[in-house]
């Protein structure tokens, strides 16, 4: 029997400067889908990159006093290295700079789009915002303001091709209403099915090459530049080679799960969608949008100073403890806060004395009675520890299901504090009872098997140490 298919991609992070905390939970987040549904025994593909194009990256390229392709190679290959440090378990990396893999196939959909009489070109005025790298129409702004970046968008008078947003506007509302195509969680599903009732406008899909001459030329014309999310939307089928249908496209499309922060939910909701509904493709099953991370309540920003660097994160506290944080304080949903003091309180209490005690306290004694008594037997399982591990299994999994990444974290703590719990009543340090130890091997094993998603270095030491009963501290704790 085939194994069951699971393709989730990321978003893909804009070049224009060097890979922040924010983009890090939605790597974590992916992982930890990703590595569930290994677990699960599916045959899972994970896709994350680069998005290399568009005037952003042209000015900063020009403010460092480097070429957009020399920007592009130097933050995607942080990006890369932060796959690595985070201990992402991404099966590839897409940049849409890359041009044998990911232009040919953007070519192609344009070629289709334009071939099914859904790209135009037309002379055009509109309100553009460099930051959301997008036109915007007036209800979209809040007090003359884009409501993400809180500055007035330019005037802009072009001529572009217009890919026809309008003509999908029904089929795009059934989908999200029918759950055809869900939106996760239901909060961002309506704000997008509130966007489409005030009508869907036709966009600009192109600008003139002599503005933009930085991304994929226009097929048969020259003179204009295929516009940015004409381009990287594509990266999600141009990483399975869409271009030439391959095997792998063939095998993985549709996408079972994308994961998006909220200031591009109505490009992956609404514009997406429209391109696959052009192209005859099935949509993706699942969009989960996440929220944002403010520091110290404030919004992440360069002009503020308070960028947080997750390599120095991981360098200080170590990429587990970093994952950790991000999946139990943020709220896989809404907006979460970030201070050094929360980080290192959360370190402390639930991973130094929380987790590393628990561990050091079994783990030593099951050495002391295997050094006085020998090997400690593991026969007859404990019907109550049994009936908690399945419960907690079961909890794990629907919270899992259900995206609700901090509160399957916080079945395992309930585990660790049951099995606290289990040491003081039943004080199996004096030695007198190996069924006891016994049991608190068992439920470590098992909260090693439930953390493996979310902390695999972790539950691979746990195992190990469960293994070999020799203690190797986890977590030491902060001075």
């Amino acid at each position: 029997m085939e194994k069951k298919k699971f393709y989730i991609t990321t978003s893909i992070a804009y070049v224009n400067a060097p890979p922040h905390i924010g983009f890090a939970l939605e790597l974590i987040q992916a992982d930890v889908l990703a590595r569930y549904h290994r677990l699960l025994g599916q045959d899972t593909y994970f896709l994350t990159g680069t998005d290399e194009h568009g005037i952003k990256n042209v000015k900063t390229a020009k403010e460092q006093g480097i070429t957009p392709k020399e920007l592009a190679d130097k933050n995607s290959q942080k990006f890369q290295e932060l796959c690595e440090v985070l201990n992402i378990s991404n099966d590839d990396f897409i940049r849409t700079a890359d041009q044998k893999r990911h232009w040919p196939s953007v070519e192609k959909v344009w070629k289709k789009l334009q071939g099914n009489g859904d790209i135009y070109l037309k002379k055009y005025k509109g309100l553009y915002c460099s930051g959301c790298e997008a036109f915007l129409t007036e209800k979209e702004l809040e007090e003359g303001k884009c409501p993400i970046h809180q500055k007035e968008p330019e005037v802009v008078e072009e001529e572009n091709y217009f890919f026809r947003l309008s003509k999908y506007e029904d089929r795009i509302r059934k989908a999200i209403e029918s759950k055809e195509f869900k939106i996760v969680p239901q909060s961002r599903a309506n704000e997008i099915l509130g966007f489409i009732k005030q009508g869907l406008e036709d966009i600009s899909f192109s600008r003139p090459r002599i503005k933009l001459d930085w991304g994929i030329p226009v097929p048969g014309d020259n003179s204009q530049t295929i516009y940015v999310w004409a381009d990287a939307l594509i990266n999600y089928i141009s990483g399975l080679d869409y271009a030439s249908e391959s095997e792998l496209f063939q095998k993985y499309w549709p996408a079972d799960v994308q994961c998006v922060g909220k200031d591009i939910t109505r490009f992956h909701a609404i514009f997406w969608p429209a391109i696959l509904f052009s192209l005859k493709l099935p949509l993706p099953k699942i969009l989960f949008v996440h929220g944002f991370i403010t520091v110290e309540g404030q919004k992440m920003a360069k002009s503020l100073g308070n960028i947080i660097d997750p390599f120095y994160l991981v360098e200080k506290y170590g990429k587990d403890a970093l994952r950790y944080y991000l999946l139990r304080e943020i709220s896989p949903f809404e907006d979460g806060d970030f201070t050094y003091k929360k980080f290192e309180e959360r370190y402390n209490a639930d991973l130094a004395n929380g987790l590393g005690n628990l561990v050091a306290r079994v783990i030593t004694m099951a050495e002391k009675w295997k050094n006085q008594n020998g090997k400690i037997k593991r026969k007859n399982q404990n019907a109550k520890i049994n009936e908690i591990i399945e419960k907690s299994k079961k909890q794990h999994k629907k919270f899992l299901d259900d995206f609700k990444f901090n509160e399957a974290l916080g079945v395992i703590w309930n585990l660790i504090s049951f099995c606290d719990r289990y040491i003081e009543k039943e004080r199996p340090w004096e030695l007198k009872n190996q069924k006891v130890i016994a049991d608190l091997l068992i439920l470590l094993t098992k909260i090693a098997d439930l953390l493996q998603p979310f902390l695999p270095e972790t539950s691979e030491k746990i195992l190990k140490q469960v293994k070999t009963q020799k203690k190797v501290p986890l977590f030491p704790r902060l001075k």
